[in-house]
């Protein structure tokens, strides 16, 4: 069955749920004016550059500096530098401190946002996305979307945006422009071209810290990035939110319009059940159909997820009964880390298995159901301890920290000190 999108607007703001088959698999929230950083390009100030770390922080105007690693910088007023060129000439490997300078401007991008208290990662090497192409500015190549498979498809798509490509910048070609005519590539490519010029310009006039580009609004990042191929309908309850969806759609994502349909609702996402999935989301432990579980703690360094069997005794044997566990266990996981927006190092403890053959099937299906993910997923392997580590890219906040906040008791920890051992050990003085 295919999937839909649920849009809800109100006072708070836009909400956009995808189902499939009634059953949440990913939510955007709505985010406060200006909250989200992603994506946006600031004029900063170089405040400190750390050559023992290979990196500079600088002041982009959050409060909190940003920092910029050495293989996200290059050197001005040089900015046709390769976005690729991660080594000085002669194979010398480039050093912080001949790219940028104490005191220096730069035109910097957040592609991971601040996170506890870290501050925000920054690039010099800035991308624009539009409807059907990904514009880098001091790129040199033209990529084409994975998800994309016809290699003819490939070719034709990729010489005809080489071919409109100004000089020194390169693109990545995206799921949806599969098909897609040399005018509507083009169009996108210059209105993307155009946006730069626009930052260029905003850049030579301003002094730092300055923001000089704010990406699109909610709403109108999930209709530009979401492909027709992929839902049957996008629903909305009210009339309202018909005229508003629509006027959005119509703006970044054109052909959606047909998908659009109206279902009259006082609460939509009531109606779908969507809040109470919402709860059941941020709960530590997940049961599975089969009466198997996975367990989700996340830190600050990675998220852990434990595969257990729980209620289920399977049928013929133990092998089985766990290699069983584990392939039910590979979908929810796939489905938890795109709803719950995890993103970094991921550690997987499946079940133990006797054979190599087994084990192989298992990571082949993990891989296969990670394609299904919009953001870039990389499963590593095995570990000789029999863990699974994959990444996964950091696209804004998680789930728990955009509707959740830490406990003032236990500070975030879960649990309280419980101080009976030491009453009473007074009280027997």
């Amino acid at each position: 069955m295919g999937q839909e999108l649920l849009v809800r607007t109100d006072e708070s703001g836009d909400m956009v749920a995808r189902i499939g088959d009634r059953r949440l698999e990913e939510i955007h929230l709505p985010e406060p004016q200006n909250d989200r950083l992603l994506g946006n390009i600031y004029l900063g100030r170089v405040e400190n550059v750390l050559p023992g770390m290979q990196a500079a922080f600088v002041d982009i105007g959050l409060g909190k500096n940003s920092f910029l690693y050495v293989d996200d910088a290059f050197p001005l007023p040089h900015a046709n530098v390769h976005a690729n060129n991660k080594q000085a000439g002669d194979g010398e490997i480039r050093k912080i401190t001949d790219l940028v300078k104490k005191g220096q401007q730069l035109v910097v991008q957040i592609f991971k946002e601040p996170s506890g208290t870290k501050g925000a990662r920054v690039t010099m090497y800035p991308s624009l996305p539009g409807r059907y192409l990904v514009l880098l500015p001091y790129g040199d190549y033209v990529a084409v979307s994975r998800r994309i498979e016809d290699e003819d498809e490939r070719k034709r798509l990729k010489e005809l945006v080489q071919s409109q490509l100004p000089e020194q910048m390169g693109a990545i070609i995206r799921t949806v422009a599969e098909h897609a005519d040399k005018e509507t590539l083009a169009a996108d490519l210059r209105l993307l071209v155009k946006k730069w010029r626009r930052i260029q310009g905003l850049s030579a006039k301003s002094q730092a810290p300055a923001l000089l580009h704010h990406d699109a609004d909610l709403l109108s990042r999930v209709m530009r990035d979401t492909n027709p191929a992929d839902i049957t309908h996008i629903v909305v309850g009210d009339e309202a939110a018909y005229q508003h969806t629509a006027d959005v759609i119509g703006t970044v994502a054109p052909k959606l319009l047909e998908k659009l349909i109206l279902r009259e609702s006082r609460d939509l996402f009531l109606d779908y059940d969507i809040y109470s999935q919402l709860e059941r989301a941020l709960e530590r432990k997940v049961w599975l159909k089969s009466g198997g579980y996975i367990i989700i703690d996340r830190t600050e360094a990675l998220c852990a997820i434990d595969v257990n069997t729980g209620k289920y005794v399977g049928g013929r044997n133990l092998n089985d009964t766990v290699f069983k566990t584990n392939m039910e266990a590979v979908n929810e996981i796939a489905r938890q880390l795109i709803l719950r927006n995890i993103g970094g190092i991921v550690i997987i403890d499946f079940i133990d298995m006797d054979t190599d053959a087994d084990r192989q099937k298992l990571l082949l299906a993990l891989e296969e159901e990670m394609k299904k993910d919009r953001v870039r997923v990389t499963v590593l392997g095995m570990t000789q301890l029999g863990l699974v580590e994959l990444t996964r890219k950091k696209i804004g906040h998680d789930l728990s920290s955009s509707i959740e906040k830490s406990c003032p008791c236990c500070n975030g920890r879960g649990r309280v000190p419980d101080l009976s051992c030491i009453h009473r050990s007074v009280a027997g003085k």
